[in-house]
């Protein structure tokens, strides 16, 4: 199993996060932490493979947890997960060892296309040796490169994709179209087709729940 690190300010965020890492075959969350003094002092105390890290903390920036981890030794991988589109933010986010990098708002698909394309890419790194040409190389680097979002149908956005995304992950029990509207501020008509959305491709299930009179009530549950 490889096991991942997710640093997130925001706790409905971390726990959509941790939510998502779980659901990807062959990756496990080793812990779920709030700031960057968190998250070195978890890798210094726990080793993981992977940290999953939003750049934007309460106390630090991500790309100085980044330095601190490779100053101290450490060989992590990370991964940001971040608004940031500032392009020195991201030529400095390559130079210090990210090896992907993922803008917000995204949906559990695009995440997990770059877990599965990391995790292709440790397969091709274990063990010793030597490659035997340059082919090799582009083959090894080649598996981090996966394809971008996902488009979504005409008149959905990825911003109320992501609310309503994070809203339900943090309701194991189900929500209705009603309470998820209410949650993410949008409309229930909205929220529902963002629901069904999320059903029609896997990252939801839908079920009856029954009340005491009327007709059963459609509740939403996480993928």
């Amino acid at each position: 199993m490889i096991s991942v690190l997710v640093v997130e300010d925001d706790p409905v965020a971390a726990e959509a996060h941790r939510s998502y890492v779980e659901q990807v075959a062959g990756f496990a969350v080793a812990g779920v932490v709030h700031s960057g003094a968190d998250a070195l002092r978890f890798c210094e105390r726990t080793p993981v493979d992977v940290v999953l890290l939003d750049f934007y903390l309460p106390d630090t920036h991500g790309l100085t947890v980044c330095r601190a981890l490779r100053a101290g030794g450490s060989e992590v991988d990370v991964i940001a997960v971040t608004s940031a589109r500032d392009l020195a933010v991201i030529r400095s986010a390559v130079s210090v060892g990210v090896v992907q990098y993922l803008l917000k708002p995204f949906t559990f698909a695009s995440l997990r296309d770059k877990l599965v394309g990391y995790a292709r890419y440790r397969e091709q790194l274990v063990g010793t040796g030597e490659v035997t040409g340059q082919a090799d190389v582009d083959g090894v680097l080649a598996t981090l490169r996966t394809p971008g979002h996902r488009s979504l149908p005409k008149g959905m956005s990825g911003e109320t994709l992501q609310a309503i995304t994070e809203v339900l992950a943090g309701a194991p029990d189900g929500l209705s179209a009603a309470a998820a509207a209410d949650l993410a501020g949008v409309s229930r008509v909205t929220a529902r087709r963002y629901l069904e959305y999320l059903a029609e491709n896997g990252l939801a299930t839908r079920r009856p729940h029954y009340g005491q009179v009327g007709r059963p009530e459609v509740r939403f549950y996480p993928g």
